[in-house]
């Protein structure tokens, strides 16, 4: 089975108030990392309710698949609108398990002009998935060792095209941008790699760490070019409390 395409009816259905979702999930194990939603069948089902029919809109931007995961990129409008990054993980064509993470969309493109869904969205190199997804383990690896030094290396030069918010073009835009925001008490760290998925060109990070004083997940959408990071996209979310979650799962 077309397991892009079960992923991408899924996320539809929302649309629908939930018509034929429930086909495509294992109804005796559906695992939620999504903490502000409960586990399970019943977990989706009570999501499914809370939104009034015919409310939500789900504009998938890009579709991947490594394996028995597929993930997405989609901007979500239901009172108000978010962009996110699903993962789903299939087994025996049913989907078993769900991973996200949401950010309030920018009401206006970042300061290079860039939104934070636009840009390239079909994967090519297909044969080089691996190499590349080595590629971001190393320069997460060197990210979170402190190894400053060979930055540089993982960039063609200056090039850097950036969907982020807040941040400009270029690794000058990068520096820059990162550098105002730990000014305004938003550093950005990483503490831990949970997860790489990659097809051809395009590989998702899912790491942990925090934003400014807050615990908080990362998922970064990096595109490859010849051997080079090329063009990134991101969503920030705030882990809540683990007394407000509601499912025992964990984030990642």
């Amino acid at each position: 089975m077309n397991h892009k395409q079960q992923v991408v009816d899924f996320l539809k259905s929302f649309e629908t108030g939930g018509d034929g979702a429930f086909a495509k999930i294992n109804p005796d194990k559906y695992i939620q990392h999504n903490l502000r939603v409960g586990d399970g069948i019943e977990g989706l089902r009570e999501l499914i309710q809370r939104i009034p029919k015919g409310t939500a809109k789900i504009y998938i931007a890009r579709v991947f698949q490594d394996g028995d995961f597929v993930f997405t990129h989609s901007e979500y409008q239901q009172s108000g609108s978010r962009v996110g990054f699903d993962i789903f993980r299939f087994e025996n064509d049913k989907i078993v398990e769900h991973w996200d993470n949401l950010q309030v969309k920018a009401e206006k493109p970042n300061p290079s002009g860039h939104t934070m869904t636009d840009g390239p969205a079909t994967a090519i190199d297909l044969d080089k998935t691996g190499v590349n997804k080595n590629l971001m383990k190393s320069y997460m690896d060197d990210l979170l060792k402190g190894r400053r030094e060979k930055f540089a290396s993982y960039f063609d030069g200056n090039n850097y095209i950036q969907h982020s918010p807040l941040v400009a073009d270029n690794l000058t835009g990068l520096f820059a941008g990162l550098q105002e925001l730990a000014k305004q008490g938003l550093a950005v760290k990483y503490d831990k790699v949970h997860m790489v998925l990659g097809e051809g060109n395009f590989v998702l990070v899912v790491a942990e760490g925090s934003f400014g004083d807050k615990v908080s997940a990362y998922y970064d959408l990096y595109r490859i070019q010849n051997g080079k990071i090329a063009e990134h996209w991101d969503t920030i979310e705030q882990i809540p409390p683990r007394a407000d979650w509601k499912n025992s799962n964990g984030k990642f």
